[in-house]
């Protein structure tokens, strides 16, 4: 794998060089990533708070939102990078085949992380983390460079986003599904696994079995992280992308407004789309597993009350900060400065703790029972280990941030 580590400096000291950083990315990111290692990895799935575990199906929680907020975040970040790379004299193809080199790599670390350490070809899953976040940085990055010259980018970007949420909103509901019928009349509208997202993902594994001889569903009969709901997952990452097409002009003076006010009128937008998606809900209800249209919406809207509230915090407040204030958000610049690597290390030693036995279990059960769940397990000593196994992930970003070494893909 060809990912580079880069020395750069950490992005509260690019404050003083590259005034154009926007740390409240960096510092959501950083949230983000944190708590998906945090609601990933409970020591006990048995145990698990309601908040902090999925919905089953229709509906959401706050875990919900923090996949779509990652790649809302990778859309926002991407304008930055594009345009600096711009900038620097990229063409469109040099962009583009960065795009796709970017790609590349960060599908072959999915297939490490998938391949560690059992390495048994047979039951492999294509789908997953790493590769939507790859196919919809390719993709909304595509349509980016391919907009990138135009005046009315931003809202060229908005139609396609409108495209596809209503497109697939169009697929799921009055597409028939081969050999089950019209959903709503035949079959029910949105059941869990006779819809045509899973009826895709069901063919997709079809071949790569007779094919490759590998694949598999996250859940059997479907996958949340499937083929046809990355149509909506891309227009989540554009959204994303949008947001920072509007951060980017109201800092650069391209758009005449004043910070608190630009702040203030992405919060209502957030507002707008969390309402939007509710109103949607009642005809395409809010559904993570299927990546709905109104949970496209619904999950946006929150990122862009976060981001610009998490603005209002730190891309206003003058520097040197407050001790308080760089006590409070140093871990999470240190999360988000080294997102994929935080994730990666997260799953190696998820995984390899549950394969080395130990004490008659694996590493993972011997040290929660015996240093968490002595007791008993309880929602509270498996929270307890999940806070306990991100304060572990900390530990090599936080030697990565103060190495000044970065994990670019």
């Amino acid at each position: 794998m060809s990912a580079t580590l880069t020395l750069t400096a950490p992005p509260q000291e690019m404050m003083v060089t590259a005034p154009r950083r926007v740390l409240s990315i960096d510092l959501l990111r950083g949230i983000t990533i944190a708590f998906m290692i945090l609601v990933n990895d409970p020591g006990d799935w048995s145990h698990v708070f309601r908040p902090l575990d999925h919905a089953e199906w229709n509906g959401w929680t706050l875990t919900d939102m923090v996949f779509p907020t990652f790649l809302f975040l990778v859309g926002a970040s991407m304008v930055y990078s594009l345009a600096a790379r711009a900038a620097r004299g990229n063409c469109r193809g040099t962009l583009t085949g960065h795009l796709f080199a970017r790609t590349g790599k960060l599908l072959l670390l999915s297939f490490v992380l998938v391949f560690f350490p059992r390495m048994h070809w047979a039951r492999l899953r294509f789908y997953g983390v790493i590769p939507r976040i790859a196919s919809c940085s390719l993709l909304a990055g595509l349509v980016l460079v391919a907009t990138m010259r135009l005046r009315r980018q931003a809202w060229v970007v908005a139609g396609v986003v409108a495209a596809l949420l209503v497109g697939y909103w169009v697929l799921l509901r009055w597409v028939p599904v081969p050999g089950l019928g019209m959903p709503g009349r035949d079959i029910p509208f949105m059941d869990e696994s006779r819809n045509l997202a899973s009826w895709v993902d069901r063919g997709v594994v079809a071949l790569t079995q007779h094919w490759l001889h590998t694949g598999s569903l996250y859940k059997r009969t479907r996958d949340p992280e499937g083929l046809l709901s990355t149509l909506p997952a891309v227009a989540t990452t554009l959204l994303g992308a949008l947001t920072g097409m509007w951060l980017r002009a109201t800092r650069s003076g391209r758009v005449e407004i004043s910070p608190m006010k630009a702040n203030v009128l992405l919060a209502a937008a957030g507002a707008v789309a969390v309402l939007g998606g509710e109103l949607w809900s009642v005809w395409f209800p809010i559904n993570k597993n299927l990546w709905t249209s109104s949970y496209v919406l619904l999950a946006a809207g929150w990122a862009m009350i976060l981001l610009a509230t998490l603005s209002l915090l730190v891309d206003q407040r003058r520097q040197p900060w407050p001790s308080w204030q760089n006590a409070a958000t140093w871990p999470w610049f240190v999360f988000g400065s080294n997102a994929i690597a935080a994730y990666t290390t997260s799953v190696v030693l998820v995984k390899a703790a549950l394969y080395f036995p130990m004490g008659g279990s694996n590493v993972w059960g011997w040290v929660y029972g015996h240093g968490f769940a002595f007791h008993g397990s309880t929602y509270w000593t498996s929270l307890a280990f999940a806070v306990f196994f991100v304060a572990v992930c900390f530990l090599p970003n936080c030697w990565l941030w103060h190495k000044k070494l970065f994990w670019k893909m």
